[in-house]
């Protein structure tokens, strides 16, 4: 995200052949374990948990949405006063613009950290986060960590990571010092294997939200209009067509999943 792999590199290059080498990462991800395996010998690899850090005083909830309906749904949480401080994860610096600017069009005040912004830019989007000049951090995960933000209310994962890892370091962010927070994430039908990876690190199940979006997808600027049905052939026998999946926020009904987690509506 920052680029910080080709300068470890560049440094590595300059140190002499003979030296005692020390590399710290939170997740492991391919390029860094590669970076290990070029510039380490013979290593001794010492694993610490994330699962330590501690999640129980995090209410945890899932929210099963489309990738359309996300940015729908952001703004009709964040209408909620409760949400005064709030940290949202996207995985990609680009994705973090793009929330940025569409939060800020709708009158929410936004700062975005990533690793494109200058130095100076991004101490002073931190500053106006820490400060509640802005209401949203949009944030990636690299670019966030180091963060110590007092008094985040919420943090929302409008993208689930690749890393479960990443997942917990994320939420981490709030119910610092003894206070409570909670964690909101976006699930589409593509980001399901990442959740499960989640599960299974935590050795819990998040629980399943729903809501009622506010307004369709389609309605939302940048989106795709929808194409116009064909006709069916002439004498083309017409069936009733099944439902592929539920109707996100439908009230009354539970996600498909529910035989095996609470519902909880907001």
């Amino acid at each position: 995200d920052m680029g910080f792999v080709r300068d470890v590199r560049k440094i590595v290059a300059l140190c002499r052949t003979k030296r005692q080498t020390l590399l710290f990462s939170a997740t492991m991800p391919p390029d860094i374990a590669k970076l290990a395996h070029d510039i380490l010998h013979d290593p001794v690899r010492i694993d610490v948990s994330p699962a330590s850090i501690a999640v129980d005083r995090i209410e945890q909830h899932v929210f099963f949405v489309g990738t359309a309906a996300k940015r729908t749904l952001l703004t009709d949480l964040l209408a909620d006063p409760a949400m005064d401080r709030v940290l949202v994860f996207t995985r990609t610096k680009h994705g973090a613009d793009k929330v940025c600017r569409y939060l800020l069009q709708a009158g929410i005040s936004t700062e975005a950290l990533h690793g494109n912004k200058a130095q100076n830019a991004r101490v002073r989007a931190l500053e106006a986060f820490r400060a509640g000049k802005a209401r949203v951090l949009v944030a990636t995960d690299i670019a966030a960590r180091g963060i110590d933000v007092a008094g985040i209310s919420h943090v929302i994962n409008f993208e689930l990571p690749n890393e479960p890892e990443s997942y917990v370091h994320r939420i981490g962010r709030t119910a610092r010092a003894g206070a409570g927070g909670a964690a909101l994430s976006f699930c589409d039908q593509s980001e399901r294997p990442h959740l499960r990876a989640i599960e299974s690190l935590m050795r819990r199940k998040v629980d399943v939200a729903e809501h009622r979006l506010s307004e369709t997808p389609s309605a939302l600027p940048d989106q795709p209009r929808p194409q116009r049905a064909r006709p069916a052939a002439p004498g083309a026998a017409k069936r009733r067509r099944r439902p592929r999946g539920r109707r996100f926020g439908t009230p009354g009904t539970a996600p498909a999943s529910s035989n095996r987690r609470e519902a909880f509506r907001y």
